[in-house]
């Protein structure tokens, strides 16, 4: 499915590149931060099911797709959130349920503990809030994400076979189900000027990396860790450190998933987010 035209916005001095479908409760989608990854790209099978009774902002996070490349100093989560408050300020969104997959569902937490009015639920998929396990270090101590990318990067440069490779070695569960358009739409936006100027600094232009521990706490908003049995970062234990970290944390581990199970099983994946969403609008107990 070709991607909709989008809007651009300004949000306190940067520029973001956003998508504006259905109309009800405020939505805002942040997408992960693999090569070439985008709202779009990340949220586009799911994206229709959701805009059905939502207005569903599907953005495209800073430094990837067609939002502003800048660079990123002090602390990276702490940046991400106050930029896409600004954003929200920007589009009159006062409050928004927030569903994101790793990279922006960190942003999200972030923004939940440090802007609590401004988050109604989360639904966080993937994300490395925090840098220990509940049992044992992390796999690659937490890296494989970035030593991923710099692969893709390195070499002879990005490939659209080692776009496949890495998706289906890290993103998919059953490769032999990645459409080809999710392909192309992720190998040609990896090829943009900035994103690979980027990445040939590897991890300096995006900011300190922070850990959350401390903030999870301090989360009011309840959260719904959504989680790919098979996911290919980290195992499901980690999940429910986070879920018991998070004072209203849930957790549902789906099946033949691994770390994008919103494209690999959206009609799955919308039900189960609907029902959380349901449930927080009907009141969920404190």
């Amino acid at each position: 499915m070709e991607p909709p035209t989008g809007s651009y916005a300004d949000a306190d001095g940067v520029k973001y590149h956003y998508l504006d479908l259905g109309s009800g409760t405020d939505t805002i989608f942040l997408h992960g931060g693999g090569p070439g990854c985008t709202g779009w790209s990340d949220f586009g099978p799911v994206a229709p099911l959701f805009a059905a009774d939502r207005r569903c902002l599907i953005v495209d996070i800073l430094q990837y797709g067609k939002s502003e490349k800048c660079l990123i100093t002090g602390p990276m989560w702490d940046f991400h959130a106050a930029k896409t408050v600004a954003l929200m300020d920007t589009l009159g969104v006062e409050q928004a349920d927030f569903i994101c997959n790793s990279w922006g569902g960190t942003i999200a937490l972030c923004l939940a503990a440090r802007y609590p009015d401004r988050v109604r639920s989360l639904v966080i998929t993937g994300s490395m809030p925090v840098f220990h396990g509940p049992l044992a270090p992390l796999p690659e101590g937490g890296r494989r994400g970035r030593a991923a990318r710099d692969a893709y990067y390195g070499g002879e440069g990005p490939t659209r076979q080692k776009m496949r490779d890495l998706i289906t070695r890290l993103e998919w569960y059953d490769g032999d189900r990645l459409p080809e358009s999710t392909l192309d739409l992720r190998y040609e936006q990896s090829l943009d000027p900035g994103e690979r100027e980027l990445a040939a600094m590897s991890d300096s232009p995006r900011g300190e990396w922070q850990d959350l521990t401390a903030e999870l706490a301090e989360i009011q908003a309840p959260a719904l860790f959504m989680w790919g049995m098979q996911d290919a970062f980290l195992t499901p234990d980690y999940p429910l450190m986070l879920a018991r970290m998070v004072p209203r944390g849930n957790l549902h581990v789906m099946d033949h998933a691994s770390h994008h199970l919103q494209e690999e099983r959206p009609e799955a994946y919308h039900a189960v987010v609907t029902g959380f969403l349901n449930s927080v609008g009907a009141g969920m107990e404190r």
